[in-house]
């Protein structure tokens, strides 16, 4: 058994790393809450953009924009992986990484070629340790995502796509479900698929009168309407990110608590076991006398 010394030490030392866990679960739930807001505010922007989309996709007009047009085969893609630009969420990288690492695996299977974009820290280091090409990347972005800094990275990939040097585009992110759930989420960006695009009902078809004319108003929606993707699926990780961070620290916050209390009780046992010890020494000391 260890000393009475050593078992007051480690005691202090997962003390004070109760604290730090402490104080870090509080200000995740701080940040969770903005985010979670933050996140809740962009889907309606989003969801109207995706039914304008939705509708000029059934209008059939005389320009058919790339981003709607499939290609025959897949050549070349690109992934876009969202992640966290810092560590201590838990499982939250670990399970899209493993999600991006299977679709690598499938695509190099069938002889496509891959060119990524990381957007956040953690992605970009996994990137780069498996031989990756990274084409593009931003990191540090902070608490609050801000739309100017993730435009010029995903552009590498959208340009790539419309000049046909890449045949699909692949977003990768962690849904945010509630505060104990996020689920890793690998679906195709580009071309936009019908299910991307599939309103809950609509029992009638949209005309348009363009101006100044289909093929501008077009480009310049379904841009937006893929920037706003790509910022729902950052708004989503960050929430995630936070919720799984809080559950986190809770969670090493009770184990370093049981830890204390079982040292606790070893130094109980310990100091008792020398109070023993010694009352037997003077016992025997005074009969030996």
């Amino acid at each position: 058994m260890a000393g009475s010394k050593e078992i007051r030490t480690k005691i202090k030392s997962v003390q004070n790393t109760r604290k730090i866990t402490k104080a870090m679960e509080m200000v995740a739930a701080s940040k969770m809450r903005k985010a979670q807001d933050r996140m809740r505010h962009a889907r309606p922007y989003a969801d109207k953009v995706r039914n304008i989309a939705a509708h000029l996709a059934d209008a059939n007009p005389e320009y058919r924009h790339p981003y709607l047009v499939g290609r025959e085969s897949v050549k070349n893609a690109g992934v876009i992986v969202v992640t966290t630009d810092k560590g201590l969420c838990g499982g939250l990288n670990t399970n899209v990484l493993r999600a991006v690492t299977n679709k690598l695996r499938e695509l190099e299977k069938a002889g496509v070629g891959v060119q990524a974009t990381a957007i956040g820290n953690k992605g970009f280091g996994f990137l780069q340790r498996i031989g990756a090409k990274v084409v593009s990347h931003v990191v540090q972005l902070g608490d609050t995502p801000h739309l100017e800094k993730l435009i010029g990275p995903v552009k590498i990939q959208l340009d790539a796509y419309a000049a046909g040097e890449i045949d699909a585009v692949y977003l990768a992110y962690t849904r945010f479900i509630n505060t104990m759930k996020q689920e890793p989420v690998l679906e195709q960006l580009l071309p936009l698929s019908a299910e991307r695009l599939q309103e809950d009902s609509r029992e009638y078809s949209w005309d348009y009168l363009y101006e100044p004319d289909a093929q501008s108003v077009l480009d310049e929606l379904l841009l937006r309407y893929i920037e706003s993707l790509v910022y729902q699926a950052v708004a989503e990780n960050m929430a995630s990110e936070q919720s799984a961070r809080m559950v986190a620290m809770k969670s090493a916050s009770d184990n370093a608590k049981k830890v204390i209390d079982e040292l606790q009780l070893s130094y109980n046992k310990a100091r008792q076991a020398a109070i023993t010890k010694e009352l037997s020494e003077i016992v025997g000391g005074a009969a030996a006398v």
